[in-house]
C-alpha cells in the first residue's frame, strides 16, 4: 500500500472526539482494539514510525520498476491477491474476520473498488509516464480531497478557512507540476499525472465513506476486504487485457518488487505498523515520504527534477503541512449557504 492512502486508511482507528462520544458501543470496541494492537511503551512507536517512513518512501520506486517488466492491471490485482493471502493468514484467530452487517459488505465493495481498483490502476498505469518521485507528490493529495468530502459527509469535521488555504496552494503546486509534464514531457505524462491525483480524490472519498461507517473491524481486515472487492475486476480485466499471467516477462527483479510491494507494502503496513502509530506520528510521516520518494528515485531510479516540479512538489508538501495543523478553536469555519 502506498503511504497517503495507507495514512489516511489509518484514520478508521481515529475519529474525532465528537464521532466517538456519538457511538458509545463502537467506541468502546474501538478503544479495546487500540490497547490490545498497541506496543508496550519503549522501542515500539519509535521503530515502527522508522519503518513506515522507509517503506513508504520505497514502494513508489519499487512499481516503477516492477513496470519494466510487468503489466499495469495485472501488476496491480496479484500484488494485492498476495496481500490478501497474508493479511488473512497472520489474522485467522487474532482477530475479528466478517463485517457485522450486509451493509458493511456493501460500503467495502464500494471502497474497495475505489481504492484498489480505480486509485492503484490509475497510479500504476501513471508511473508508465512520470516519475516516481512525481507520483509520490501528487497523491499528496490525497487530505487536501479527504477534507472536502469529510466537510459533506462527517458533520464533526467542518472545512476551515486555513485547511481551504492550504487546499488551494496545495491545488496550486499540483497545477505547476501537471502544466511541466505536459509542456515538456508530452500529453501521455500530463494525463499521467492527472490520473495520480484523480485516483487520490477516489481514495480520499473511500477513506472518508469508511469512516461515516465507522465499522467495527481491525485496520487488517478492513484492508483485506477492500482488496478483495477492488481486485475481483482487475483479475477478470487483467486476463483480457494482459493475457496469461504465467506468460508475463517474470524476472528476479519483478517477482522481488511484487512481494516487497505485497508483502511489506501492504500486509506488514496493516497488520502491524499502521495500528501501533497514533495519528499525530502518521500525519508527520505524510511531509516526509514523498522527499523521502523522490530521493530514491534520483540515487537509485535515475530520475532527474527541473526546478519547476521541485516548486511544485514544495508546494503540495506546504499546503499539506497547512491542512494537518492543529485548528485553534477560535478558527472560522466555512459555513453553507
Amino acid at each position: 500500500m502506498n503511504g497517503f492512502v495507507g495514512r489516511q486508511a489509518a484514520s478508521w482507528l481515529y475519529e474525532s472526539q465528537a464521532t466517538r462520544d456519538a457511538r458509545a458501543p463502537v467506541k468502546a470496541n474501538r478503544i479495546r482494539l487500540e490497547k490490545r494492537l498497541r506496543p508496550k511503551a519503549g522501542w515500539g512507536v519509535p521503530l515502527a514510525w522508522v519503518t513506515l517512513c522507509v517503506v513508504w518512501s520505497s514502494t513508489w520506486l519499487a512499481i516503477k520498476i516492477g513496470l519494466r517488466d510487468l503489466p499495469p492491471i495485472s501488476f496491480v490485482a496479484i500484488r494485492f491477491l498476495v496481500a490478501i493471502v497474508v493479511l488473512l493468514a497472520v489474522s485467522i484467530r487474532r482477530t475479528r474476520l466478517l463485517p457485522r452487517s450486509r451493509n458493511d459488505y456493501v460500503v467495502l465493495a464500494i471502497t474497495g473498488i475505489l481504492m484498489f481498483a480505480v486509485n492503484y490502476t490509475l497510479l500504476f498505469w501513471a508511473e508508465l509516464h512520470v516519475s516516481s518521485g512525481l507520483a509520490a507528490v501528487l497523491q499528496a493529495t490525497i487530505p487536501m480531497f479527504g477534507m472536502i468530502f469529510a466537510h459533506w459527509m462527517l458533520p464533526d469535521e467542518p472545512l476551515r478557512l486555513r485547511r481551504l488555504a492550504g487546499a488551494m496552494i496545495a491545488l496550486g503546486g499540483v497545477a505547476i507540476i501537471c502544466g511541466r509534464l505536459l509542456g515538456f514531457n508530452g500529453p501521455l505524462a500530463f494525463w499521467g499525472g492527472v490520473a495520480v491525483v484523480v485516483g487520490g480524490a477516489s481514495a480520499a472519498f473511500a477513506n472518508v465513506l469508511v469512516k461515516a461507517r465507522s465499522m467495527q473491524l481491525a485496520p487488517a481486515m478492513l484492508a483485506a476486504w477492500q482488496m478483495i472487492f477492488g481486485i475481483a475486476p482487475l483479475l477478470l480485466l487483467g486476463l483480457v487485457v494482459d493475457g496469461n499471467p504465467v506468460r508475463f516477462h517474470w524476472t528476479s527483479t519483478s517477482v522481488f518488487c511484487l512481494l516487497y510491494l505485497a508483502v511489506i507494502g501492504s500486509a506488514l503496513t496493516f497488520y502491524w505498523l499502521l495500528p501501533r502509530l497514533p495519528v499525530a506520528q502518521l500525519q508527520s510521516i505524510s511531509l516526509i515520504t514523498p522527499p523521502g520518494a523522490v530521493m530514491l528515485g534520483w540515487l537509485l531510479g535515475g530520475e532527474t527534477f527541473p526546478p519547476s516540479s521541485l516548486l511544485g512538489a514544495g508546494l503540495v508538501l506546504a499546503g499539506v503541512w497547512i491542512i494537518f495543523r492543529k485548528a485553534a478553536a477560535s478558527e472560522p469555519l466555512i459555513q453553507e449557504g
